[in-house]
């Protein structure tokens, strides 16, 4: 007899068509069969040793979470209710450019140290692997959801060129080249590149495209945060696009949003862009989180100048009087290109998360409002900061706007994304609330999208980016891997004041057949493991 059977489900399938009413049936793992209409019809129902009362239930494919920053967190944090209590059931890690593999020791403290405002120091951590391959191993040990990799573009160059502005040499080309494919062996599902951080940025576009060439040859996609959200936003698409198109290579876009006073409105000629390309030919897909602020380090405003040579030549240059002058006038005055070319308005830079907890008066001021309470500058207030804590404070910066944030999640490329950083004490509520909040807000509430489209937006498409043959959807010998909840109630608990509120309306979480959420608590099963690269 079979394990389990979900009684009474209204199906949302994940294919974007009408919902029905079924019994599924679970076993080893995966779906062995659906039972449409099961109670109308008066036929034999299915059983199992044990049943679950789906009435009034929407049961679909567990969502998947196509831009996260969990890649220590699945490690540090076996709970994960983050993720696993909004319906994740796999994540896509290695972001922006910059994660933990492939390293050597040197490249290791320096990525630990670049990012600790998106991941921790990392402390509590045993860094036992320094390959794609060993970390994909290390997930492999049980993890709270299942994830996937993508090679880290601005962590490969750190690696072989180092944290210096200048192209690389043929040499150092051809090294990044291997470092790529190794990658993609084992078992990598793309890369991504962050170029608006260090070292990535550094990267010229045909060092880009070379890569890209390499990651299509196995069957990626290129993953960029591209090179400006601001001023020049749809400059830096169109270098996205033309790039890949050059290099044969699927392009997703991270957290392709339109932001700052520059953009206000603009999203159609984004989407006018993309629609274009995809008529051509292209092979394009992006993400989006459902919210308006976005997140990053403060150290990420910073000219890319500042940063150049690794994170202790940065604070070197903070440090000096002279120097962090000039820093000042580039962010308030030019517009950074760490700021998306745009002058900083420090009203709308507001401080999530220290790693000092001497610092902790910051977080949730504005550093505006900051400067005020203690009487200097907003410069002097940023400056101070990221010397004292060593460039670990988290920010939310609040320039997004609503009406392109609809516009383009209505999107046929388009997929979710939380972008969620777990960091901090008052991290962005994306990264507790992004999945129920499309549910709850953008579908039930404004009727932006209907039910059926957000779930293939949240489920088939992104799986059909990841070349995942058998998750994605409610189908027959599919996996396991699914969500239950309430279409009447479901939404999210995380607000910008309580950021770390669960979600209401998700009762039911399955990962590989097994129950990671119950009741709507949180399980102690472990079901989630790395998912590799499928062949070609």
């Amino acid at each position: 007899m079979e394990e389990l059977v979900i009684r009474d489900a209204d199906v949302v399938d994940g294919s974007g068509g009408h919902s029905y009413r079924a019994d599924v049936v679970v076993d080893g793992g995966r779906i062995v069969s659906i039972v449409k209409e099961a109670a109308d019809a008066g036929c034999q129902r299915p059983k199992a040793r044990r049943e679950l009362d789906a009435e009034g239930l929407v049961l679909a494919p567990g969502f998947i979470d196509m831009h996260a920053h969990s890649d220590l967190a699945l490690l540090r944090d076996p709970d994960h209710s983050a993720k696993a209590a909004q319906g994740v059931t796999l994540e896509v890690l290695g972001q922006d450019g910059l994660s933990y593999a492939p390293v050597d020791d040197r490249t290791l403290g320096e990525v630990r140290r670049a990012i600790a405002g998106w991941n921790g120091p990392g402390d509590d951590i045993d860094f036992d692997w320094r390959s794609v391959g060993e970390y994909l191993d290390r997930l492999d040990r049980g993890i709270a959801v299942n994830a996937a990799y993508l090679i880290p573009q601005g962590t490969v160059r750190a690696l072989v060129v180092g944290w210096e502005d200048r192209a690389a040499t043929p040499a150092e080309l051809d090294r990044m080249r291997r470092l790529v494919a190794e990658g993609m062996e084992q078992g990598a599902v793309g890369m991504s590149s962050g170029l608006t951080y260090t070292p990535g940025m550094y990267a010229r576009g045909a060092e880009l495209t070379e890569l890209c060439r390499v990651v299509a040859s196995y069957g990626g996609y290129y993953c960029p945060h591209h090179r400006s959200y601001g001023a020049g936003a749809l400059e830096a698409y169109e270098e996205m696009v033309a790039l890949t198109r050059e290099a044969d290579c699927p392009l997703h876009l991270a957290h392709a949003t339109m932001n700052f006073g520059v953009n206000k409105g603009r999203a159609p000629a984004l989407l006018s862009l993309l629609d274009d390309a995809l008529d051509a030919g292209a092979d394009i897909s992006l993400d989006t989180y459902p919210y308006t602020p976005g997140c990053t380090t403060l150290v990420a405003l910073l000219p890319s100048w500042a940063s150049e040579g690794g994170p202790e030549e940065t604070l070197r240059r903070l440090a000096d009087e002279e120097t962090a002058e000039r820093v000042r006038h580039h962010l308030e005055v030019t517009g950074s290109d760490g700021c998306h070319g745009v002058p900083v308005e420090w009203e709308t830079i507001e401080i999530s998360g220290v790693g000092d907890p001497a610092l902790s008066g910051y977080v949730g001021r504005t550093v505006l409002e900051s400067a005020r309470e203690r009487g200097g500058s907003p410069w002097t207030v940023a400056r101070e900061l990221l010397l004292k804590d060593r460039l670990a404070p988290t920010i939310l910066q609040h320039v997004g706007h609503e009406e392109n944030v609809r516009a383009i999640m209505r999107h046929r490329v388009h997929t979710g994304g939380s972008d969620g950083i777990l960091q901090g004490a008052k991290p962005h509520p994306r990264a507790y609330g992004t999945f129920p909040h499309y549910l709850g807000h953008y579908v039930r509430e404004l009727g932006v999208l209907s039910l059926e489209e957000c779930v293939a937006h949240l489920t088939a498409r992104p799986a059909a980016r990841l070349r995942l043959p058998d998750r994605g959807l409610v189908r027959e010998g599919y996996r396991a891997d699914l969500v239950l909840f309430d279409p009447a109630t479901v939404a999210a608990g995380s607000t910008f004041a309580e950021p770390r509120t669960l979600p209401t309306g998700i009762p039911y979480v399955l990962v590989d057949g097994r129950f990671v959420i119950e009741d709507g608590r949180r399980t102690d099963v472990l079901a989630g493991r790395a998912v590799r690269r499928t062949p070609r």
